[in-house]
């Protein structure tokens, strides 16, 4: 149901779905936009020329474009988050309140149920907002990271860690050892999801299955694991299941395997390839061989399961930087991949504390620049050959810097 209208000389929307309430406005100030989930939720929010995206944990990145076309991106402070929620609530109030009295001029009076979500969005403010940022926190093991696609997935942790965490790119997980959760803890942990996400359940789009690499799993338990999931949530009005799995442990899993996933709901798996180079591989300690992910692959889409690659921009610096792309051309194009498939490029971003920054500095590796790193995805995906029969997997780029769950 979509209502317009015309309040204190501007223009009103208010939309409302089966999942969501966004609330646009446009008048003097220019555009104002905040999405909700059907809690009340602050989920989305663009002000003043710029975009945010407020995570479940509370967090929030605020994203703008430069006059001059340079994309700009940072955290918000805890203060300017509560801030950002108490302008939206005090909007969403004073409009509740016209609606109500008659104020606005609406093409059409909101349903009850409808006026319902709106006084929720209203009452969402930094004290509500921190509450439940705390209920996150007691639920969920930090979220290390996820697809872009997956941002709005429902996640359940049946796994904690990473298996191998030898990488030196990452460090998502060095914190807390790898460890497979039984069924009644696994179970418990769904229950309190489902509990904590509640009617914003249905703004979720798919299940994600935590942590780095869960798929590693042994079948027996991933199984009665995934029949846990079952039991709880509706998988395929969700979307299907998605997960992480490294293609050094995924060939351990037969076609056979993969089949028996896809029929519990298993739709893709991401690998992270990172790169084609066996001897970049070994420079970042990431365990395999670039054959393990073809054969991990091949075998996923013959029982019917997707996949989403991703190629780590900027590995190895300029000392690799022409056997990274040739040999992450030549181990995509061994791969069958179609149009249900996804390549992401991820720039490799180095902070304070990373082993791989010790180790560059050891191999005196001169890095690339960001521009460098970019052009060296797009050298990589002109290089890349797919069949007309199956189409072009979706290519994109992927910033850890803009996470949010």
């Amino acid at each position: 149901m979509v209502i317009l209208g015309k309040w204190r000389q501007q223009s009103v929307t208010l939309s409302f779905k089966p999942n969501a309430l966004t609330i646009s406005l446009d008048g003097q100030e220019g555009p104002r936009v905040f999405s909700y989930d059907l809690c009340g939720r602050l989920w989305t929010a663009m002000l003043r020329q710029v975009s945010y995206r407020r995570g479940l944990n509370g967090k929030v990145v605020a994203k703008w474009i430069a006059p001059d076309g340079s994309r700009g991106r940072r955290w918000l402070e805890p203060e300017e988050a509560n801030h950002l929620l108490s302008e939206a609530s005090e909007i969403a109030t004073h409009l509740l309140q016209a609606t109500q009295t008659g104020e606005v001029l609406l093409s059409e009076k909101p349903s009850e149920d409808e006026l319902t979500f709106l006084s929720r969005a209203a009452a969402y403010q930094a004290d509500i907002a921190t509450a439940d940022a705390q209920q996150y926190h007691a639920v969920y093991k930090p979220v290390g990271i996820l697809p872009p696609d997956q941002y709005m997935a429902v996640v359940l942790q049946l796994t904690e860690g990473c298996a191998f965490n030898t990488c030196t790119f990452c460090t998502f997980y060095r914190d807390r050892p790898f460890r497979i959760k039984k069924p009644p803890e696994f179970r418990e942990h769904i229950a309190s999801v489902k509990k904590f996400l509640a009617d914003g359940l249905n703004l979720r789009r798919t299940i994600f299955l935590g942590d780095a690499n869960a798929l590693i799993t042994p079948m027996p338990q991933l199984t009665a694991l995934l029949d846990e999931v079952h039991n709880a949530l509706d998988v395929e009005k969700l979307g299907g299941i998605y997960a992480f799995l490294d293609g050094f442990s995924g060939e351990k899993k037969s076609r056979e395997d993969y089949a028996q996933l896809a029929h519990l709901g298993l739709k893709r798996v991401y690998i992270g390839l990172e790169s084609g180079d066996p001897e970049l591989l070994r420079l970042l300690k990431k365990p395999g061989h670039p054959a393990d992910a073809i054969t991990a692959v091949r075998e996923m889409k013959a029982a019917g399961v997707a996949v989403g690659l991703i190629v780590l921009l900027g590995a190895g610096g300029h000392q690799f930087e022409r056997s990274h792309v040739r040999e992450t051309i030549r181990v995509l194009n061994e791969m069958p991949l179609d149009a249900d498939d996804l390549i992401y490029f991820s720039e490799l971003i180095e902070s304070e504390g990373m082993p791989y920054v010790q180790s560059a500095f050891e191999e005196r590796l001169q890095p690339l620049t960001s521009d460098e790193r970019i052009h060296q995805g797009e050298l990589i995906e002109q290089g890349l050959r797919f069949t007309e029969a199956g189409g072009t997997p979706h290519i994109s780029r992927y910033d850890i810097r803009e996470f949010v769950y």
